[in-house]
């Protein structure tokens, strides 16, 4: 880990001055010398402002209730950095992570010497992954975005199948500044072989993704479409179509509407692989061994926590619907915030309904990009009667606690670091 960290991690740097050009000269000559490994298996990439995370961990579900074995690769880890190297859904052993990465290190005397440059961590970590499920002898790669999509480092695939889950203004200061650039970024991860699922609406950024040459096309609401979604107890009900037929009463074990909209994404995606209709009972299966960590998860039912990685005022606004929708209370529920640079507090507290909270707790996580607590409460003006500042994640979450009481309602989010690290002191079996 201490030779894995001496990396430049751009995860660390977001929001600051760009430093160089984008580039996967460095990526390409990492993964010749491991002779390509990507490239020996079929591959489902998928890129989007929100919902890729959950979109790729119902597809990795999915796919591997058919009978295959399916190498998964994700950023940020939630728990730990093993996380982003999965198989089956289950993240490597200590053992296989540090051979995955040892091999890398290997070679890359050979990269420095080739390119002039040191891979970064992002980089060695994706190669890795591609590497070991190559040597795993997985059956499909589904493989999540960074950030981005044309210069992210996982981009040295031809993916089968695409999926774009939306289009939002997110990282506006590295793949913007305009919506419409993100969106032409985003439509890089297409290939003349990929069959597209494009989970955006908007006419104009559908256009800039539809431009892209690609094997065919799959439109939300056009060639698939969640057909009901109905609240259920611990999760959704829902009906979904794609080309290849109706699935009815599936049930998701996941909170909120989007992650109804994620679970049509992911279907349409596999059968688009499959190149087939499947069978509704092998779906629900996947969906019962469905778990989605730090996304609107509940972690205490005395009192009720969630916690949930929403990291920007697009993703804020839906668990604001989820929590004020699904979870109503005559009660007030509290919030712990902690959000990291370039996002704006005031924007994002607005999104997810600030003044329907009782408490907000600002805080900061223990991570370089972090806003200072008190930070972000200079920036809720109009909420300072009802903010209060708690440096410490682990000191915020006692004073949560201490107002909640045992019928109370704790919302903790603002970013996946946030959410890592009140899992760690606050996830057990719910009670």
């Amino acid at each position: 880990m201490h030779w894995l960290e001496s990396h430049y991690n751009l995860e660390q740097h977001l929001g600051g001055k760009r430093v160089e050009a984008p580039s996967l000269k460095r990526m390409s000559t990492l993964m010749e010398l491991l002779g390509n490994p990507q490239h020996d298996i079929p591959a489902i990439h998928v890129t989007g402002t929100n919902g890729k995370g959950s979109t790729c961990r119902m597809l990795t579900e999915i796919i591997g209730a058919t009978g295959l074995k399916v190498g998964s690769y994700s950023s940020p880890h939630i728990e730990r950095v093993n996380d982003r190297i999965m198989i089956g859904n289950e993240p490597v052993d200590d053992e296989s992570f540090l051979a995955a990465i040892a091999e890398i290190a290997d070679i890359e005397p050979w990269v420095i010497k080739a390119t002039g440059e040191t891979p970064s961590y992002f980089e060695v970590i994706c190669a890795a992954a591609y590497n070991w499920f190559a040597a795993s002898a997985v059956d499909v790669n589904v493989i999540e975005v960074g950030m981005g999509g044309k210069w992210d480092a996982t981009n040295v695939i031809e993916a089968d199948v695409a999926v774009i889950t939306n289009v939002g203004p997110d990282h506006l200061e590295i793949i913007g500044p305009t919506v419409a650039e993100v969106a032409q970024e985003k439509s890089g991860i297409i290939s003349k072989r990929s069959h597209v699922i494009c989970g955006e609406t908007d006419p104009a950024l559908v256009e800039i993704i539809s431009k892209a040459n690609q094997r065919a096309t799959w439109r939300r609401s056009v060639e698939f479409e969640l057909s009901e979604d109905r609240l259920a107890v611990g999760g959704r009900l829902i009906d979904l179509r794609t080309s290849f037929g109706q699935h009815a009463e599936l049930f998701l074990p996941a909170n909120g509407s989007h992650q109804a909209e994620n679970a049509t994404l992911a279907v349409a995606a596999a059968e688009a692989f499959f190149g087939r209709h499947l069978d509704s009972e092998v779906i629900q299966n996947a969906f019962d061994q469905l778990k989605l960590p730090a996304r609107f998860e509940i972690v205490s039912r005395q009192p009720t926590i969630i916690i949930d990685g929403a990291h920007n005022a697009p993703a804020a606004t839906v668990v604001a619907e989820t929590l004020f929708n699904d979870f109503a209370s005559e009660d007030k529920p509290i919030l712990v915030i902690g959000l990291n640079e370039p996002r704006e507090p005031s924007a994002f507290v607005q999104a997810i309904g600030g003044t329907h909270f009782s408490k907000i707790i600002a805080t900061a996580a223990d991570w370089p990009r972090a806003i200072p607590a008190d930070q972000i409460a200079a920036e809720l003006n109009d909420l300072d009667s009802i903010t209060e500042i708690q440096p410490e994640v682990s000191k915020a979450l006692d004073r949560a606690l201490q107002l909640a009481g045992d019928a109370g309602t704790i919302l903790i989010t603002g970013s996946l670091y946030l959410a890592a690290q009140a899992r760690a002191q606050l996830a057990t079996p719910p009670r």
